[in-house]
């Protein structure tokens, strides 16, 4: 397990080309991890037929909602909105 309950994580910002698990909208941003799943099959090598490993820890990251949508929509101050997201797609942040 790369991270635990409570680290400051960044999620990459890349558009790789075939099956990606990873939102768009969360790409880029910093959010902060509040569970960890365990280590599951690579869901983006299992797509193409392949085994899937090494297995990946999953973690549920929760991002402020201002930092997602900046203004655009109907929310309250401290709202978030949460993703499920493989660690390869996460890389620790510089306050972490």
């Amino acid at each position: 397990m790369t991270f635990k309950v409570g680290d400051r994580v960044k999620v990459t910002n890349a558009s790789p080309p075939g099956h990606v698990r990873t939102p768009t909208f969360v790409r880029g941003k910093t959010g902060t991890i509040i569970r960890h799943y365990g280590a599951f099959p690579n869901p983006e090598r299992l797509a193409y037929g392949m085994t899937g490993l090494p297995k990946l820890d999953l973690y549920q990251v929760a991002f402020p909602m201002e930092d997602i949508w900046a203004g655009d929509g109907a929310y309250a101050p401290g709202d978030t909105v949460t993703a499920d997201i493989y660690e390869h797609w996460l890389e620790p942040t510089e306050d972490a």
